[in-house]
């Protein structure tokens, strides 16, 4: 499987120092001049309907967080939008917070155009864009019936809900995943499924009132303000909400000049003073725009954090293993399987018959860790019969891509009705980071226990990046099962340490591993051996070029 985009190839050049002074910079291109040049406005008659037009029928259309799909797709690549950022310490926790950038301005200012521009010339793997459109609050019953009328402020900073905007973005800057509520424009109201958004190593949060609130204000790492001419703007709002909302001219009008003109000029305009960038004319500044993201790209530079593998290996050497592993019990028969597949003469043939008797022997012994209480049955004698029965509600098991997958069919064969998802994590090849690029997870996995398959465990920095994934979908700790044919001393310490309660179940544990992070003495690069595709260049044991684990 070809790996997919990785982060950009090389640092931008940090751009030079801003202007001092008491206001904002302001970023205009070549000029200073603040006039509005004709060529970068937009003809009236192009952004208004046609005169004459019936009214359009009404369209149902939300907020920018829709649930599908997590990614943007530009003209060099496709940006991943959801997703666990790679930069994790050998503690399974980000040390640093992501870089928050706020874009406030008028409404139709441009401002997700904006946002769009950054993230595309950012080229950067992991952004979450977050609008505050997202955030307004319910209405109540009269409030809906005023709504209706356009006789409802929603320009005022009274109809965003601040406190789930606050507490949304802090877990965001965390690396925590949040649930974003859906705003339905059409019926005023928030849609029953909310989005689930992940951490990035760039949030970008847009809004009228973005730079409202003081505590908000604390959590901008970098504050843009879109100034657009207020003509070009009203302009906009009358082809969004007549087009796409399927509201009357005459309502859209009355509503902008009740709520929406004068709320810019009290609350919105005033901002701009608290903005580090004001850019003219949004996003048609293209100079603005470059400087903005050489900024952001040397910020990311200061706060990039890499997987350091040495402190991995040396983080817990001597120590005794810890009491969450569990080691199927070396017997004659696991010994002479583990002989078999190690053996590098062994045929592919050969490998894959062994090496699916020791899952099934691994996922059986796993089992065993399931909670169970008491319950009595009766015999077809008519007797009664105590014995145990699953305590839980159900069980999921997990495969980390590619070779993990090969544990399914063991696991299908034992555990009825068992529900299946999957996760892929690749390293970059040219940091060495583990990197999350796909994921489909059963919808309710956080009730139940989920049993996570990888067949080797070297560093453990891919199981401890699908951890994460794992807890951020709500999963407790305590009901995350690691199984892996193999693992490395190594890898056991770095996951049982970052995370306590995970059980870690395997059927053999190596001692070593090389300057190259593969397990000694090993057993190969499972994936290739069981599928029978050729090796990577330089024999390493990663998978696919890819997993870490």
């Amino acid at each position: 499987m070809a790996a997919l985009p990785a982060s950009a190839d090389a640092p931008h050049p940090v751009p030079p120092p801003l202007a001092a002074g008491d206001g904002p910079d302001r970023l205009e291109g070549k000029s200073e001049d603040r006039s509005r040049s004709s060529s970068n406005a937009e003809p009236v008659g192009r952004l208004l309907p046609p005169v004459g037009a019936g009214r359009p029928p009404r369209k149902r259309t939300t907020s920018q967080c829709k649930s599908e799909p997590p990614l943007l797709r530009t003209s060099k690549r496709t940006i991943y939008t959801a997703g666990r950022p790679p930069w994790y310490n050998e503690h399974g926790t980000q040390s640093k917070e992501a870089f928050a950038i706020g874009l406030g301005g008028g409404s139709a200012s441009g401002k997700t155009t904006v946002a769009r521009m950054i993230i595309e010339a950012l080229d950067v793997p992991w952004v979450v864009l977050l609008s505050m459109d997202s955030f307004y609050k319910v209405l109540t019953r009269q409030q809906q019936e005023q709504a209706a009328h356009n006789n409802f402020n929603f320009d005022h900073p009274d109809a965003f809900d601040f406190d789930l905007i606050i507490s949304t973005l802090k877990k965001l800057k965390q690396g925590k995943s949040v649930k974003v509520p859906i705003y339905d424009f059409t019926t005023h109201s928030r849609k029953k499924d909310w989005k689930t958004l992940y951490g990035a190593n760039v949030i970008i949060f847009e809004g009228i009132m973005a730079f409202a609130d003081k505590t908000l204000l604390e959590l901008l790492d970098m504050k843009i303000f879109v100034d657009t001419d207020s003509d070009i703007r009203l302009v906009r709002r009358l082809r969004r909400d007549i087009s796409e909302r399927g509201r009357a001219i005459e309502g859209v009008i009355k509503q902008y000049n009740k709520f929406v003109k004068p709320a810019f000029d009290q609350y919105i305009q005033p901002t701009m003073r608290l903005a580090d960038i004001v850019v003219p004319r949004g996003s048609g500044n293209a100079v603005a725009i470059d400087l903005i993201v050489q900024h952001v790209h040397s910020q990311l530079e200061e706060r990039k954090l890499r997987w350091d593998l040495a402190a991995l290996a040396s983080a817990h050497q001597c120590h005794p293993l810890p009491r969450t592993l569990s080691v199927l019990k070396s017997t004659p028969q696991v010994r002479g399987m583990h002989t078999i597949i190690r053996d590098r003469e062994t045929s592919r043939d050969e490998f894959i018959f062994y090496s699916k008797r020791l899952m099934r022997l691994l996922i059986e012994h796993a089992l065993s860790f399931l909670p169970f209480q008491d319950c009595v049955v009766q015999t077809p004698q008519g007797q009664d019969y105590s014995g145990k029965c699953y305590a839980g509600k159900q069980i999921t098991g997990v495969s980390i891509l590619r070779a993990g997958e090969t544990m399914e069919p063991a696991l299908r064969a034992v555990c009825k009705d068992v529900r299946i998802g999957t996760i892929l994590i690749q390293t970059n090849q040219l940091t060495g980071e583990p990197e999350l690029h796909y994921l489909r997870l059963p919808k309710d996995i956080s009730d139940d226990h989920v049993i996570l398959m990888d067949c080797t465990v070297s560093t453990g920095a891919a199981a401890m990046m699908a951890v994460r994934v794992l807890l951020d979908h709500d999963v407790p700790e305590d009901k995350i099962f690691l199984l892996s044919l193999l693992m490395a001393e190594m890898g056991v310490h770095s996951v049982a340490y970052a995370f306590p309660r995970v059980r870690i179940i395997t059927t053999a544990v190596d001692k070593r591993v090389n300057d190259l992070f593969r397990i000694i003495p090993g057993i190969g690069n499972f994936g290739d051996r069981y599928f029978g595709t050729d090796a990577v260049p330089d024999g390493s044991d990663e998978e696919e070029g890819g997993s870490a684990g």
